[in-house]
């Protein structure tokens, strides 16, 4: 099974979504989207960006633990990952999410 997408409100009334490894491991979550379509062309973006290695920045929290997050051609964030406990589970994380995001299915809770 490949990863998937899953769409969801906030409980503030807004959306964001979350992509998961095929394990259900969330490897990537976005911004928040006030509209559902809004939060449909995320995941297209993200879909269209992922494979492309330049498009992360590998960063490192305040407390020291990596992270990364995966941008659009114009430079906006399209989701974050969790802290990792080191530079290679980060590295990782990439991977995944290069891997499955094109061809994630979705899973729509709204």
């Amino acid at each position: 099974m490949a990863g998937k997408f899953v769409l969801q409100h906030t409980a503030d009334g807004q959306y964001l979504f979350n992509l998961q490894a095929a394990n259900g491991e969330v490897v990537l979550t976005s911004e928040r989207y006030m509209s559902k379509d809004a939060a449909l062309a995320g995941i297209a973006s993200v879909r269209i960006n992922a494979p492309i290695d330049a498009r992360y920045e590998r960063l490192t929290s305040s407390d020291g633990r990596p992270y990364f997050v995966l941008k659009g051609a114009n430079g906006r964030v399209l989701g974050h990952s969790e802290t990792y406990s080191s530079a290679a589970a980060r590295d990782q994380g990439i991977d995944s999410v290069e891997h499955h995001a094109p061809e994630a299915e979705l899973e729509d809770r709204t």
